[in-house]
């Protein structure tokens, strides 16, 4: 059992743990107000009033719980204001606390039942005013309706019986109590509200990424093509008033003009090349770079030093891919990269924590592809969980025979940490 829940909690966002919070510290707030206010009734007060008096706070807490659900799945979105509801426990509080006073004046029992049922008036103003809070963007109405709580408070028992001092004491009580929860309120919606900001700000903080380097890619290709597609232009229509006019240097322009075009395909496929070969220690910085930026301890040990460029393209596709894996699923808190040299081959080890359990591999269609990669310098890939909430990328690309430096390299370990 309490492995499914944990299961449960470790397969929430951030976000969606800070809400599941939230919300249940509202629900605890009902059992605050039946633990504290209703339970001392039963000691206090006569059987019978007491009976009367806890079931009203129970009543009423009930009531703050659910209104209080409401009213987050209102400012997340998900759900309109749910005004009926408010005026509903706007109503219920007062019809309780004015029952709180007529028990109080007409039940009997001495002192004790005077106490239990001022208590329960005050603080179901309190309660009702502060859960009233989440379902209200105004601040000004936040205080208006604390402020309206708390002098009812003052106004309402007078007729009852209650002394001035007695009722001024209680209003200011309400106003502090009501005051309180309603801050507590406003609170905790602005820090959900903020935690989800942050969330999707990382989210496009990563699109911005693959949209910079689009960009970037386009505008390698501007360079490229734009100078020599202006040459292969005016190189052509002056072949055809060359041609027109019958001399023999037209052939040279246009020998010209398919020289350019030759480079013009030699230079676009070296720009292409480099988008598609991933250079492993720009790779290994670039990662650590973005993971640091989202808030995930990255370590990275290794050098690439000696490495021939096909390892290296191939290790740095999965460093990227295990980077925004990383980014994507889960909720990580700690990354270690770790590049090695043993045994004639080239390890890359990346391992993170704060993984969501669903089954398989649960990183998508990504390591097929960097199994695709891999093999065509006959490397492996193993990818796995790890430990309780871990996850684990090892790449393998064997060094035999690629180039002297390799070779060399694959005597020792590779050495160093980028911190």
């Amino acid at each position: 059992m309490s492995g499914a829940a944990g299961g449960w909690w470790r397969g929430k966002t951030t976000p969606a743990k800070v809400e599941t919070y939230t919300r249940w510290s509202f629900h605890f707030f009902a059992v605050i107000e039946v633990a504290a206010i209703g339970l001392p009734v039963l000691a206090q007060a006569g059987a019978e009033v007491a009976g009367w008096l806890v079931a009203m706070v129970v009543g009423h807490a009930l009531l703050c719980a659910l209104t209080a659900s409401r009213a987050l799945d209102w400012t997340r979105g998900r759900r309109e204001q749910p005004v009926r509801l408010l005026w509903v426990l706007t109503a219920a509080t007062c019809v309780f606390a004015v029952a709180a006073l007529v028990l109080r004046e007409h039940g009997g029992a001495g002192d004790g039942t005077e106490n239990a049922a001022a208590t329960v008036f005050a603080m179901i103003l309190a309660f009702g005013a502060g859960t009233m809070a989440l379902g209200v963007r105004n601040r000004r109405r936040v205080v208006a309706q604390t402020t309206g709580f708390a002098f009812g408070a003052a106004v309402v028992p007078l007729p009852l019986g209650v002394p001035g001092p007695e009722a001024v004491v209680t209003a200011f009580v309400v106003f502090l109590s009501a005051s309180f929860l309603a801050a507590t309120s406003i609170f905790s919606v602005w820090l959900l509200n903020a935690v989800y900001e942050l969330d999707e700000a990382r989210e496009t903080r990563t699109r911005l990424a693959v949209a910079e380097e689009r960009l970037r890619f386009g505008r390698d290709l501007h360079d490229v093509l734009g100078r020599n597609l202006t040459v292969i232009a005016l190189k052509s229509e002056l072949a055809v008033q060359l041609a027109r006019r019958e001399r023999p240097e037209a052939v040279e322009q246009m020998t010209e003009v398919q020289r350019i075009a030759q480079e013009s395909q030699r230079e676009v496929r070296d720009v292409v090349r480099g988008y598609r070969d991933a250079d492993l220690g720009a790779e290994l910085a670039g990662a650590q770079g973005v993971l640091t930026a989202a808030g995930i301890s990255c370590e990275v040990t290794g050098d690439t030093g000696g490495l021939p460029a096909e390892v290296q393209s191939a290790l740095g596709w999965v460093v990227r891919e295990a980077a925004t894996n990383v980014l994507r699923h889960g909720d990580a808190g700690r990354c270690s990269v770790e590049l090695q040299v043993r045994e004639g081959c080239v390890v890359l080890t990346v391992e993170n924590d704060g993984v969501v359990r669903r089954g398989g591999e649960g990183r998508g269609s990504g390591l097929a592809g960097l199994r695709e990669r891999l093999a065509r310098v006959d490397g492996t890939l193993e990818a796995g969980p790890v430990g309780a909430d871990g996850f684990r990328v090892t790449a393998s690309v064997p060094l035999s025979g690629r180039t002297t430096d390799a070779a060399d390299a694959a005597g020792a370990s590779v050495s160093g940490v980028t911190s």
